[in-house]
């Protein structure tokens, strides 16, 4: 069934990795643009229409006053009917009037409306009023009948006029019309000038970085598929140089991953063999407990502990790659005796110029592992010593001293050198394995190996002080809890 499953994963279909035109951003930013333009337009269209209303009605106003000038001054009534209504009919109304000192006088009319449905008075005519009154027009006109009055310039006099609103609609359609096919044309052309700009600006490299991204994705081992970032100090260009930038640290990790690799690899097929040859010198070890040399009395029990260490260990990198570290058994242990054995291994004698102290007091105590404090114990002491051992001169002061101290249910170690101090890079990548060696040509896999070591015991490990002539590691290991339920279970046993 695992099996079923894991081919359907495998052969389903994979994302898409090229976006289309239809769906990409130059599309979505014609079409917003033009969209936008189009809105703009709109609320501009609003009052531009109302204000075409009501220029139009001032204008047939205006034409109505100048024309009722001259009928006041005559007798309106003597004019033949065939003349008013020419008059009429070329301003388009059914009757004029005026209205002078509180009397209205109306001067001509074709045919008096049964009703006058709506009444505009073009001075006092609001903004909001006239883009409602525009829509209503546009919308629901041109059976209506607009009496539609006001002053017309510095004339003190009112004029009348009551006028059909079916031209006034027609006149609107085609204005509607000529702005629509006008908005069209700007937002295009907006458009097209909104895109060009941010095709250039925006779009072009981030196209650039979708394709760098997906180029580095299918060969992340080959430097030229690293992205080459733009002189530019907006947000594309800090989002090239750091996608940049991520690429590099980011085939430096590939780079270092292959490296362990291959070094795993070689160090498993070395240890396999020297794991053969600790077995034979362990059996071989094993005959000097009949020598009664005392002096090979005395040397033979470390040697066989020591190479039984030594296949205990190359037992342990075999398994390396297929487990973690085993959990640690923790008893409690007299440090003194452990850091004798840390001594004893390192084999320090006093020609090589290299004092080994052990400060630990005879009856301290902690609760460790034996086996893993070991060796976090030897691999700090193996870093100093190979410290202290590249300072030349024969005045030097070279000392090795491990200590310890108990806080509460803490117990402290502190691994103290007179070497030169880390480097600076060794301190920024302290317990990175491979980026953490203090010298040339080292690994730094001791470090990351006794950090994981205390960190499993749930303390931690730590760098003190580092300067020229001293550096102090510092070794926090907590006492296991004490679980209540056992604690009481202990009590209630019979003594």
């Amino acid at each position: 069934m695992g099996e079923r499953v894991s081919e359907a994963t495998s052969t389903g279909p994979e994302p898409a990795r090229t976006v289309p035109l239809a769906r990409g951003l130059s599309t979505k930013l014609l079409v917003l643009t033009v969209l936008f333009v189009m809105i703009a337009e709109v609320l501009i269209f609003l009052p531009s229409i109302a204000n075409f209303k009501l220029r139009w009605l001032e204008e047939r106003l205006g034409t109505a006053a100048a024309v009722s000038v001259v009928l006041v001054q005559q007798d309106s009534a003597s004019l033949p009917r065939t003349l008013q209504d020419d008059v009429l009919m070329a301003i388009g109304a059914n009757a004029i009037a005026v209205r002078d000192g509180g009397v209205s006088r109306l001067l001509v009319i074709a045919e008096m409306p049964p009703e006058v449905d709506e009444h505009i008075d073009l001075a006092r005519t609001g903004p909001v009023a006239a883009m409602s009154g525009a829509l209503d027009t546009l919308f629901f006109g041109g059976k209506r009948m607009l009496r539609v009055f006001g002053k017309v310039g510095e004339s003190a006099t009112e004029f009348e006029l009551v006028i059909p609103d079916k031209r006034l609609r027609e006149a609107m359609f085609v204005y509607s019309g000529n702005v629509a096919l006008l908005s069209l044309v700007i937002s295009l052309f907006t458009a097209t000038l909104v895109y060009a700009a941010i095709d250039r600006i925006m779009i072009r490299p981030i196209r650039a970085m979708t394709s760098s991204m997906l180029a580095f994705a299918r060969a992340p081992d080959d430097p030229g598929r690293i992205i080459a970032p733009e002189d530019r100090s907006d947000e594309i260009g800090v989002a090239e140089r750091e996608l940049a930038d991520m690429q590099q640290r980011l085939q430096r990790t590939i780079g270092e991953q292959k490296h362990l690799a291959d070094l795993g690899l070689a160090v498993s097929k070395i240890n396999h063999d020297m794991r053969n040859i600790l077995a034979s010198a362990q059996l071989l070890s094993d005959r000097l407990r009949g020598v009664r040399d005392p002096s090979v009395q005395a040397f033979a029990p470390k040697l066989l502990h020591a190479l039984d260490r030594a296949v205990s260990y190359s037992e342990g990198v075999l398994a390396y790659g297929r487990t973690q570290e085993a959990p640690p058994s923790r008893r409690r242990l007299r440090l003194r005796r452990l850091v004798d054995e840390v001594q004893d291994l390192l084999g320090l004698d006093a020609s090589g110029g290299i004092d080994f102290i052990n400060a630990v007091d005879a009856g301290f105590e902690i609760d460790a592992d034996s086996e893993q404090l070991f060796r976090v114990l030897t691999n700090l002491s193996r870093n100093a010593i190979q410290a202290m051992t590249s300072d030349n001169g024969a005045a030097v002061v070279r000392r090795l001293t491990i200590s310890a101290e108990r806080i509460g249910s803490v117990s402290r170690i502190l691994v103290t050198d007179t070497g030169p101090g880390l480097p600076r890079k060794a301190r920024e990548n302290l317990f990175a394995a491979f980026r953490g060696s203090a010298r040339s040509g080292g690994t730094g896999l001791g470090l990351a190996i006794a950090h994981e070591l205390v960190r499993a015991h749930g303390g931690s490990l730590e760098l003190v002080e580092s300067l020229g002539g001293r550096t102090v590691f510092s070794v926090t290991i907590p006492d296991q809890p004490v679980r209540l339920d056992e604690a009481r279970s202990g009590l209630r046993r019979p003594a």
